[in-house]
């Protein structure tokens, strides 16, 4: 470890207002694991908003950190490419699960395409029944007036079940698609895996669908879910393996991650700021509102990386073609000149919805409507039930500069007076 990086480690939030501006390295998965990662961002965005950074773990990367030019790569197809990778790693030569966010058009919209009828805006409406019946249940079940972690009964739970009905899978098997979710997303070693070991368990995800893929393909119709899509249409019937697989992964990560962690962020958002929640229970109408807060606040994935495919300037630097470039939404949803007071949490924010969690052009989240539904409608049967969802300790967060999420929230529930 550098003695730059020893500092980082040691304190990492006075370092970012006193390193060398050349020496801020915004791929340290140690900065979010303990929240301060913001400090770091704040410095690049008055000072280097388009930041070059080279290390030994990713090489060489443009940190793009202003609001108007992420979206500016975000759109522009033509200059910036998925391919081969939306990560700041290189893809690895003999496991390469390709999945549609990392193609350019035309096989980008052909793959995606297959899919998106099963979270179209009528497939959605259809389903909300069905999840606020599956959210009364998770919260009736749980344990009144005990400690108990809201990530693994509640945010994970809701998720996992949605997960379940998405790809018609096993419901009492659903927990593998988080398991699989954690293993496309987390470094090996901080699982306690070798590669060996989470290869092997994305392979048993391949494993277990193909068989649901090869029942479902041979159906006269195709079912409402992903697989029997998938398995049907022109485009993506004939996909080899590992292109089904990294479309599997993507899938799965999509309809898990982002919702899961903005579940838990709303918990704890509410806890540290009670006018907010005070504001809700008396404007239950400000919850549609309140969701796209969140998930601007928190960020649930906090970048996606681009390739150039040319020359080109962006914020007065010269980007070559072949260089990385890192879309750091976490830092342009705090855009002071593009959103007022950036570092508020306001459930009646004006322009909530303008914020680049789900990313622009092409690649915008496909799922983001269930997503906000889900937060939604938990929201409103969290209110039916119950004055404070308090936090009773820290949060343990997730180490990682990809998914800004939390591993652990410690909670006790108080019923709503009688």
């Amino acid at each position: 470890m550098t003695a730059v990086n020893e500092m980082v480690a040691t304190h990492p939030e006075a370092d970012a207002l006193t390193m060398n501006i050349d020496d801020i390295d915004v791929s340290r998965p140690e900065i979010y694991e303990s929240n301060v990662h913001h400090s770091f961002f704040d410095r690049l965005r008055k000072e280097d908003p388009v930041h070059f950074f080279e290390n030994e773990e990713f090489g060489r990367f443009w940190s793009v950190t202003k609001f108007k030019d992420i979206m500016a790569v975000d759109t522009n197809h033509q200059a910036f490419s998925s391919e081969p990778s939306i990560f700041l790693s290189e893809p690895e030569a003999d496991f390469n699960p390709e999945s549609f966010i990392s193609m350019d058009q035309p096989r980008h919209d052909q793959q995606r395409n297959a899919v998106t009828g099963t979270v179209s805006p009528p497939r959605v409406a259809e389903l909300e029944p069905l999840i606020r019946q599956r959210i009364g249940d998770v919260l009736d079940s749980l344990p009144v007036g005990e400690t108990f972690n809201w990530v693994d009964k509640v945010s994970i739970e809701i998720t996992t079940q949605m997960l379940a009905t998405l790809f018609d899978f096993p419901f009492e098997d659903r927990r593998k698609l988080t398991r699989w979710s954690d293993v496309t997303t987390t470094p090996a070693e901080l699982l306690g895996l070798t590669i060996e070991e989470a290869r092997a368990e994305l392979m048993d995800c391949l494993q277990t669908f193909g068989a649901m893929w090869s029942e479902r393909a041979a159906a006269a119709e195709p079912g409402n879910d992903f697989i029997s899509l998938m398995a049907h249409n022109p485009d993506t019937k004939d996909l080899e393996p590992m292109q089904i697989l990294g479309n599997l992964m993507l899938l799965i990560v999509g309809g898990n991650d982002t919702t899961r962690n903005s579940m838990s962020a709303s918990v704890l958002l509410m806890e540290q700021n009670p006018e907010e929640l005070l504001k809700l229970k008396t404007q239950p109408k400000l919850i549609p509102n309140m969701v796209s807060e969140v998930i601007r606040y928190q960020t649930p994935l906090a970048y996606m990386r681009r390739t150039a495919l040319e020359d080109i300037e962006l914020g007065g630097k010269q980007i070559k073609k072949g260089d990385k470039v890192i879309m750091w939404y976490v830092s342009g949803n705090r855009d002071e000149e593009v959103i007022d007071n950036p570092n508020e949490f306001l459930v009646d924010r004006k322009g909530a919805r303008h914020h680049l969690s789900f990313g622009f052009g092409i690649h915008r989240c496909m799922g983001n409507r269930i997503g906000e539904l889900q937060v939604r409608v938990l929201w409103e049967e969290i209110l039916k039930r119950f004055d404070r969802v308090e936090v009773v300790d820290e949060p343990v967060r997730i180490k990682s500069c990809f998914v800004m999420g939390i591993a652990d929230l410690q909670v006790r529930l108080h019923p709503k007076a009688a």
